[in-house]
């Protein structure tokens, strides 16, 4: 039997949200905003809410991304307020120890009731963590995947045997202990797109958040997961974004994200280039950097509720996605209108 597709929303917890543009209603990465966001989100039957990691915003007349909450933290306060929506936090391994990161998660597992997920990301901005003296030069892409894979065994070690002992590269436990155990193990996530990152994602984790500059790249980097993980015996879901603006009508849908569009914030943009070092022609960047050029950070869609519903159905078939994270210009009208006009077509569509 196929499993379901799910459909979760990226909150809001930095300011700014996905779209990088000084035209969208204000998102100021506080803790209300965020947690009306994830209550909305419940009601309207979303599957899961995410919250990314963030240490360092781009800059710009927006600030964008400057102002943020962490986001573990931030879940907890939101598995108490909800009861049934998977609540899914982001940790980067290269902050975190990794017996510190199994009890932060086995907690956030208590307080929602067995609903927690872990993002887990190897660490790829240097400005993030130079500030805080926790980036190592020495260290290349490839070498912070391996200390990723090293910190996720640990992990989830811990969270099955009673004592662990492991002796790596980078980490060493003995006789560590870390009780209680989560309920059910948490759902663990990446989205590691270069080649190291994504065999990491594929063989470490349940699911992958895939991106591409178009249709055709994503639903490649679909097709390649699922392959990978069949070679390696196993299952993965793929998962995507997507930035909803909607409307009424197409065309007013259409002029509000030309509005977004004419209103980007290009010194917030051409600090997130130089955050993944980008050229400032944007050239050799990813899709997500690309894409921001535009204002809009991710896939795209655009017009009346039906149109958004029938584009995601697309999308989704024609890139073999097992989920979509939806991400939103105003948080509150856009779940709720998703709740009553987008979600009921697309579990129909896809029951």
């Amino acid at each position: 039997m196929t499993a379901p597709k799910e459909f979760g929303v990226f909150l809001p917890v930095a300011n700014g949200g996905w779209i990088v543009s000084q035209a969208t209603p204000p998102l100021d990465g506080g803790w209300q905003q965020n947690c009306d966001a994830a209550i909305s989100a419940e009601n309207a039957g979303f599957d899961f809410a995410m919250a990314m990691g963030k240490w360092r915003g781009f800059g710009g007349v927006t600030g964008h991304w400057g102002t943020s909450l962490e986001a573990v933290t931030m879940m907890a306060g939101i598995a108490a307020r909800t009861s049934r929506i998977q609540v899914w936090a982001t940790l980067h391994a290269i902050l975190f120890n990794p017996v510190v990161a199994a009890k932060m998660i086995a907690t956030l597992d208590q307080i929602s009731g067995g609903r927690a997920g872990l993002n887990i990301v190897a660490g790829a901005y240097r400005g993030e963590f130079a500030q805080m003296g926790a980036w190592n030069d020495a260290l290349s892409h490839d070498d912070r995947y391996d200390l990723a894979e090293e910190w996720t065994e640990i992990l989830t070690r811990l969270w099955s045997e009673p004592k662990v002992d492991f002796h790596g590269r980078y980490f060493n436990v003995s006789d560590c202990v870390c009780d209680p155990k989560p309920r059910t193990r948490p759902r663990l996530l990446c989205a590691g797109m270069s080649p190291r990152g994504f065999d990491f994602s594929v063989r470490r984790t349940d699911g992958c958040f895939i991106g591409g500059r178009d249709e055709a790249e994503t639903k490649a980097a679909s097709r390649r997961a699922k392959d990978l993980a069949a070679a390696l015996g196993k299952t993965i879901r793929t998962y995507a974004m997507m930035t909803l603006v909607w409307a009424d009508t197409d065309a007013a849908a259409e002029m509000k994200a030309a509005q977004y569009r004419d209103g980007v914030d290009e010194g917030a943009v051409a600090g997130m280039l130089e955050s993944y070092g980008v050229p400032k022609d944007g050239r050799g960047g990813n899709a997500m950097t690309a894409r921001a050029q535009g204002a809009f950070m991710t896939q795209t869609a655009i017009g009346s509720p039906a149109t958004c519903a029938e584009k995601i159905e697309a999308f989704m078939r024609g890139c073999d996605l097992d989920g979509l994270m939806l991400i939103f210009d105003a948080y509150p009208s856009g779940l709720a209108m998703a709740g009553a006009e987008i979600l009921p077509r697309l579990r129909k569509a896809f029951a």
